[in-house]
């Protein structure tokens, strides 16, 4: 391509979010961050909900900062977010309630529930995702049995970003990369799984027509061009909407070959396919099927990722001992070698809460010593999750009968040169790191093709390694890893 373009990418995190803008210009991108805000869930009563009015309300300040630096150079803003989460909207289209965050503990004793009416095997046949409690049907089920007025004064469900999107442009629709994330998804058919929904007991007249990436929804509502002064002709485009789907779209990388990590909040770690992989093996290790832009399949597992560390992070600010994530990382290495190791998917770590309290908990219970340090705390979590994603590369590499060439980590989390030199370390494999924001680099690059800018992911790709440059890691020789192997699956394997 060779004219300049401007787009808006609004990019809701798990800890923050952001309005970006990329500068696209002869083939290269740039981005620039206008505005950045908590997203933090909030607490309330019983439960625990993503306050999305106030992230409506940064979303349009970003609008508004966007409209007044670039005025009619905009072309077209795109949201992405976390999946699962939903929104439920009144039968003449407004919120019925704040969304309840994934983490809500009401999903308790949901997936018994679902298998109680539907094998766990047909509902992995039918849907191809792993079975996670956070599942937007687990929650729908929650809903169901604890809140079943709103189900029926419900007229529609948007998940997260359709919300947005719906507030923008006024259409309501669904995106298909956050629609296959749901496990309310039948990825053979391609289409919700309403013979499911209805078995479960769930309404399926409440999900909406699913569109694909790169869709555009028309131009904004009038009162909302006035309100931030953004010209007539921006446009609402859609992205893949689900974050990992932008992420793993602007991976810098030719071939497949590769195992992915999208690291932030969560670690999602899997290969592109072109075709969604459904059987014995993929079910037994609880593998997920989930939708890419021009119907390509992200076949992941999705796994803790720097959780552990934001939620200790916060708990010794709260304790007066404020550090930044490069202070952990000096910690960390500073701290000896062969500490305590963890099984970072441990139900207990999943919710906000005293993290190092848990951590050493763990360690407790595990009869290992017991990390007592900032850094020996970090070094446990960093060295824990290099294990984890030597243990999924394997189940990949099986699976697909086929070995693995590389790693590439993307998103926020390849920022991280410790556990990056760990992972390559542990696994044996080059870690290409970065681009950082892979995610608004791939929010903005799915609503260019969208626009007419590119015909293809191959082509967003050489856009990304043309104006990007990556940081490798190579792995070092020494049998530390190894040495080690055989305790970490002995503590992730216990009952």
């Amino acid at each position: 391509m060779s004219a300049a373009v401007k787009l808006l990418a609004v990019d809701i995190g798990a800890e923050t979010g952001r309005v970006m803008v990329g500068h696209l210009d002869g083939g290269c991108l740039s981005l620039e961050e206008l505005r950045r805000f908590p997203t933090i869930a909030i607490s309330a009563g019983d439960g625990l909900f993503t306050d999305v009015l106030r992230i409506w309300g940064e979303i349009q300040e970003g609008l508004a900062q966007a409209a007044a630096r670039y005025g009619d150079q905009l072309a077209s803003v795109g949201v992405d977010t976390w999946g699962v989460d939903y929104a439920l909207l009144s039968r003449s289209g407004r919120l019925l309630s704040n969304p309840r965050h994934y983490r809500d503990p009401r999903t308790a004793g949901m997936l018994d529930l679902a298998f109680s009416r539907v094998p766990r095997e047909q509902i992995y046949d039918i849907t191809g995702n792993q079975f996670e409690a956070f599942n937007t049907l687990y929650q729908l089920l929650a809903t169901a049995e604890y809140e079943p007025e709103l189900l029926e004064a419900a007229g529609g469900l948007l998940m997260l970003p359709d919300l947005f999107h719906y507030w923008l442009s006024g259409v309501v629709a669904c995106e298909y990369t956050a629609a296959t994330t749901t496990q309310c998804f039948d990825q053979r058919r391609q289409d919700w799984a309403v013979d499911l929904l209805e078995r479960l007991g769930l309404p399926a007249r409440l999900f909406q027509n699913v569109v694909q990436p790169g869709s555009s929804l028309g131009g904004l509502r009038p009162a909302l061009r006035a309100a931030t002064g953004c010209a007539p002709e921006v446009q609402v485009v859609l992205p893949a909407s689900h974050d990992t789907g932008s992420a793993v779209t602007a991976i810098p990388v030719s071939g497949s070959d590769f195992l992915y990590i999208s690291s932030g909040t969560w670690s999602l770690v899997g290969v592109e396919l072109e075709q969604p992989l459904i059987n014995a093996s993929t079910l037994a290790r609880n593998l997920t099927n989930e939708g890419s832009p021009q119907g390509r399949t992200r076949f992941l597992k999705i796994a803790p990722g720097m959780w552990l560390l934001q939620q200790c992070r916060q708990a010794w600010e709260r304790a007066g001992r404020a550090y930044s994530y490069a202070d952990l990382n000096q910690l960390a290495s500073a701290a000896p070698a062969g500490g305590a190791l963890i099984d970072v998917a441990w139900p207990d770590f999943l919710n906000p809460g005293d993290m190092p309290a848990r951590i050493q908990n763990f360690c407790r219970a595990t009869r290992q010593a017991v990390p007592q340090t900032e850094g020996e705390l970090v070094r446990s979590i960093l060295e824990s999750l290099a294990f984890q994603y030597r243990s999924l590369l394997g189940d990949f590499e099986q699976v697909l009968g086929r070995r693995l060439k590389s790693i590439h980590i993307i998103g926020g989390g390849s920022r991280n040169s410790l556990l990056n030199q760990m992972t390559a370390d542990c696994t044996g494999k080059p870690v290409i790191a970065g681009p950082v924001e892979a995610t608004a680099a791939g929010n903005v690059l799915v609503q260019a093709m969208g626009l007419g800018h590119f015909h293809s992911v191959e082509d967003i790709r050489q856009v990304v390694r043309e104006s990007f440059e990556p940081q490798t890691f190579l792995p070092a020789p020494s049998s530390y890893w190894d040495d080690r192997w055989d305790s970490y699956r002995q503590i992730c394997a216990r009952e």
